[in-house]
């Protein structure tokens, strides 16, 4: 008996001695790894974007990927403790809302990034083989986003003799020629203390694109006197060596009071302009252009320019048949849209104009830009 009591103390002495770890005993469980980043989730609109994200964790390395097609992601600087990401959204070519993640990875630690995007106002009805790459639906604010747009500011008879003089969002009195409302871009052609205010923009002025399918849908304002129009010209030109016609100038719509409801396209170069009667332009006459919306566009390759009105063919001009010189076909480097509204000129002028009409307002719902 005295055995058996003895053998069980001792065991009892060994299991005390395993498992209660002695002050010897200096071993600790590894840390475990941690990963965070600002921000935790991204919320694009439906033209998409790009984000960055600051990631930074208590391993050695990290890594970032994303099992959807829409959301790009690029590694750089992951092999650092902390450092960025950047997303890249594709826009949202549907009418639906879409969702997906980023995944953060760093030894066994986990996060996952919600991405969210905002649905396309509306199904885009472009050729087929084009998606969109940008647009403005004219939807917040009441000031053009100045990230997109840029306003000319010139005096009267700065170009074709027009009478207005183009300032910055306001008159010098406070009053809005360009001003988003109600889901458009109002452009308003005034009178103020003797003198005519308007407003001309630039689309991406510093970017453009080259080659794709640009459209917008506009009312246009009535009476004698007003030149509205939806145009474009080259980014960066350099006005000393490449002037005007020899650069190049698509006309997508330009519209006269003094023609009510005719709107036209034309195509300007060296060869081909209308200091030469030379110009490659159509016109057609369509109800209700002035004081209803229509829809007018472009699709742009490297061989060939149509423009539309309400899907309807305007104005077709080929390489092939305009001749391949830089002089007869100078579209081959990048293009910004322009809206304005001119007041008199050389054409909007020719049979006068009736100051009655004013104010006077060019309307834009939409403008989207479409690539291959």
């Amino acid at each position: 008996m005295r055995k058996y009591l003895f053998f069980l103390a001792m065991l009892g002495t060994a299991a005390f001695a395993s498992c209660g770890g002695g002050d010897d005993d200096n071993s600790a469980p590894a840390p475990q790894v941690t990963i965070s980043c600002q921000p935790e989730n991204l919320s694009a609109g439906a033209e998409g974007g790009i984000f960055t994200i600051n990631v930074s964790t208590t391993g050695k390395e990290w890594s970032a990927y994303s099992n959807q097609d829409w959301i790009e992601v690029s590694n750089k600087g992951t092999t650092a403790a902390s450092g960025t990401i950047e997303v890249n959204v594709k826009s949202n070519p549907t009418t639906e809302p879409r969702t997906g993640t980023v995944q953060l990875m760093s030894g066994t630690a986990r996060k996952e990034i919600a991405v969210s995007q905002a649905a396309a106002k509306a199904a885009y009805d472009a050729p087929e083989g084009y998606s969109l790459v940008w647009h403005d639906e004219f939807e917040s604010g009441t000031e053009l986003n100045g990230n997109d747009w840029t306003h000319e500011v010139q005096g009267s008879g700065w170009v074709n003799n027009e009478l207005q003089n183009y300032v910055n969002h306001k008159t010098p009195g406070g009053q809005y020629v360009t001003e988003v409302r109600n889901g458009n871009l109002r452009i308003t052609c005034l009178k103020e203390n003797g003198k005519i205010y308007s407003g001309r923009v630039y689309a991406q002025v510093n970017k453009g694109w080259l080659y794709g399918y640009f459209e917008a849908r506009i009312k246009l304002p009535s009476g004698k006197g007003t030149w509205p129009a939806f145009w474009m010209m080259p980014v960066g030109n350099d006005y000393i060596t490449n002037p005007w016609p020899m650069c190049g100038e698509i006309d997508i719509m330009e519209e006269v009071g003094a023609v009510p409801n005719e709107v036209s396209s034309s195509l300007h170069t060296q060869d081909y302009n209308h200091t030469k009667r030379t110009q490659k332009t159509h016109a057609m006459t369509i109800d209700k252009a002035e004081g209803e919306f229509h829809t007018y566009a472009l699709e742009w390759t490297a061989d060939a320019i149509t423009t539309y009105v309400d899907g309807k063919v305007q104005l077709t001009a080929t390489k092939k048949q305009m001749g391949n010189s830089h002089n007869q076909w100078p579209f081959h480097y990048a293009f910004y849209p322009i809206f304005n509204l001119a007041w008199g000129g050389s054409w909007g002028g020719m049979n006068g104009v009736d100051e009655g009409a004013l104010p006077a307002v060019m309307e834009i719902d939409y403008i989207r830009v479409f690539q291959k």
